[in-house]
């Protein structure tokens, strides 16, 4: 209740953005020839609603337009007739006055800049959900929420190991007590019954560990799924653009769409949604007629545009269709060869088609006879065939003179959530989006060395480019890590861009779903690494793109310079990140590693100790408020041990009074700094004045 006193117009927000979508997609169904009733009733009942919410929560100026909408509706309620052009046009004019409106109160604090009399807004790409922030924020929750039970998981361990001691007490109470009759029978039974209850202890911790982190791989499933938005959220944005392009060539056209339902990761469908508007607007000025050509080739006066989306596999295609006159092939081939782009006369019918198909996606080529605002720079395909490239898609343009043309964009469902393989290289863990492996070979030493030093191996019959994965991922380009076991490998086969490489890695870890963060800002990374993913512990783990390492095989520079550098300065030593909130460690790693500092992470200060006793640290930078160890405990344990206490250490925390301060000297602090205050030039400095420049 606090909360809705505070924001009076929190479901209202919600409400009327939903509500002035309906309209206006409503609307625009309005122009295809029907005298169905229903869409008519079906609008008049939204802006009834609209109208009505808007006059409880005060929003004259969106009642108003509401009202002005029915007034219009109500002659035309009973569907006699189509609705005239004339009063479809102003339907659309009120219903981008709401929309400008409701936009408005999605963002508070620019109430003072609302239009009076908005101009026709330019269609956009699609609406990205406004609360996919949220739930971004939720799959971070999630991820921490992860992370907090590592240490539970291994306190699960050390109860089972304080049972097996109980249980070998109570056995040595038991032969003493055969052996003696004078033992205390007391003292056994209370061996036995702690035994016991250290068994039902380990048993229900472990099942209460296993059932909540079920529950939060629910909660993450969940919250993916939430995440996705259906293309219905953008069908409405193309059939406006269709609607404005006809009606600026004084054409009509009809426009249908299928696939709606599909849901769809919101960056895939943006990007789509934005290529294929060029492509509703091309087949309006270039491809459908006017009502007089077309009724000489013995066409309906309406011309008509599909877009239909449809699920293939792991994949999206975007599919759109019109019946117009397809593309001049010979005014195409003119402009090629009086650009220079091909040769006279050359090549068969079939080879020619698909070559001025090709060279209209690369773009400048078109073949409008003016420049508009709708069309003529020739911008249109190789807009599509730029998404295509970013998302990893393809692009298939088909063309038939007289009959119309069709454009398919075939793009991943998400690139939020898909399959990894996991793999070790030089002892760092990386995954493999696994669409893109197609196979994995064991490998001897002798084989890795050989392929390492030639850059290549065999594989069914053909020569392949081998990349040892510790070339691209260990500081300075260090040879392949050492192989595990009998000292083989596992060459593993990936696809990308049409060619085939061979990545090599010391074992292979299984697969998992991965949920592909970008990487932070700030954050320096050669082009093999495309994002990083969250381990169910909260620790981030890089996400390999394939292109990448394709182009890293042909001899471009993987390695960020800032990596080559520190590995040059002879710097082994990294710094240890000890906080448990994924935020704060993702930040004062990208911090750190942007200034040429190696980085590892721990979630909680008993993952750090862990991590102490594996290999040394220049310097570690803690929180203190975390789950089970403290931060001052975990630096007085660093400060009491003869090999640690070297190592110098820094407290961060939200903590800023003088006691906190105190203790923090106290427990061996060599620095401490607070979180509200914090300074990214005074952290380095700290830094560089404890272990020097990286």
């Amino acid at each position: 209740m606090a909360r809705q006193a505070k924001d009076p117009l929190r479901y209202f927000r919600i409400e009327a953005q939903e509500l002035v979508g309906q309209l206006a997609q409503g609307v625009l169904e309005l122009t295809r020839d029907s005298a169905d009733r229903e869409p008519v009733a079906r609008l008049l009942r939204h802006a009834h609603t609209l109208k009505g919410a808007a006059r409880v929560v005060r929003q004259k100026e969106i009642a108003d337009a509401a009202h002005a909408l029915e007034e219009l509706l109500v002659p035309h309620r009973d569907g006699a007739a189509p609705v005239p052009p004339e009063t479809v046009g102003a339907l659309l004019t009120l219903t981008d006055r709401m929309t400008a409106l409701t936009d408005v109160l999605q963002q508070p604090d620019k109430k003072e800049e609302k239009p009076e009399k908005p101009e026709k807004p330019e269609p956009q790409a699609a609406p990205v959900r406004r609360d996919s922030a949220d739930i971004d924020e939720l799959l971070d929750a999630v991820g921490e929420a992860h992370a907090r039970f590592a240490p539970l998981r291994r306190q699960v361990a050390t109860v089972e190991r304080a049972r097996r001691a109980a249980e070998a007490i109570t056995e040595q109470l038991r032969i003493r007590a055969a052996q003696h009759d004078g033992a205390d029978g007391r003292t056994g039974a209370m061996a036995t019954r702690l035994a016991a209850e250290l068994t039902a202890l380990g048993r229900q911790l472990t099942e209460t560990v296993e059932q909540v982190e079920r529950e939060l791989d629910d909660i993450r499933g969940r919250a993916e799924r939430l995440r996705l938005v259906p293309v219905a959220a953008v069908l409405t944005t193309l059939h406006r653009a269709a609607y404005d392009a006809a009606a600026a060539e004084g054409k009509k056209v009809v426009f249908d769409s299928r696939g709606g339902d599909l849901r769809l990761d919101p960056h895939v469908l943006s990007l789509a949604s934005g290529a294929l508007l060029h492509v509703v607007r091309n087949a309006v000025s270039h491809g459908v007629e006017t009502e007089a050509e077309r009724r000489t080739a013995g066409k309906p006066p309406a011309g008509h545009v599909t877009v239909e989306v449809r699920r293939r596999g792991t994949n999206a295609a975007f599919r759109c269709t019109d019946d117009g006159r397809g593309f001049d092939l010979a005014a195409v081939r003119r402009q090629a060869e009086a650009q220079g782009f091909v040769a006279g006369g050359s090549g068969t019918a079939e080879q020619d088609v698909r070559e001025l198909m090709r060279l209209l996606m690369h773009g400048g080529i078109s073949t409008a006879g003016e420049v508009t605002g709708i069309s003529g720079r020739g911008i249109g395909l190789d807009a599509v065939r730029d998404v295509a490239e970013q998302l990893g898609g393809e692009i298939d343009v088909s063309t038939e003179p007289g009959r119309g043309t069709t454009v398919e964009l075939v793009v991943p469902l998400s690139l939020v959530s898909l399959s990894g393989l996991v793999v070790e290289a030089a002892g760092t863990l990386a995954s493999l989006p696994l669409d893109a492996v197609r196979t994995c070979v064991l490998l001897s030493a002798v084989e890795v060395a050989a392929a390492a030093a030639a850059g290549a191996m065999a594989h069914e019959g053909q020569v392949i480019a081998f990349l040892p994965l510790a070339r691209v991922l260990t500081p300075g380009g260090d040879p392949p890590a050492q192989p595990q076991g009998d000292g083989g490998a596992v060459g593993v086969i990936i696809a990308a861009g049409g060619r085939v490489l061979a990545v090599g890695v010391d074992r292979l870890l299984g697969t998992s779903a991965l949920v592909v963060r970008p990487l932070p800002e700030l954050a320096p990374a050669g082009a093999v690494v495309n994002g990083l993913s969250i381990d169910a512990e909260g620790n981030p783990r890089i996400v390999l793109d394939p292109h990448g390492l394709v182009a890293a095989a042909d001899g471009e520079k993987p390695a960020d310079p800032l990596t080559r550098e520190a590995a040059a300065a002879g710097r082994t030593d990294p710094v240890l990140v000890v906080d448990d909130s994924l935020t704060t460690r993702m930040l004062e790693r990208s911090i750190l590693e942007s200034a040429g500092y190696e980085v590892e992470l721990a979630a909680s200060a008993e993952e750090a100790l862990e991590r102490v006793k594996l290999r040394r640290y220049a310097l570690f930078l803690v929180d203190i408020d975390m789950p089970g160890m403290d931060g001052f405990t975990f630096v007085a344990l660093t400060r009491e041990d003869p090999v640690l206490r070297e190592t110098p250490a820094i407290l961060v925390s939200s903590r800023a009074s003088a006691e906190d301060r105190r203790r923090g000297a106290e427990a061996g602090a060599s620095a401490y700094m607070v979180k509200s205050e914090f300074n990214q030039e005074e952290l380095l400095g700290h830094i560089r004045d404890l272990v020097g420049n990286p």
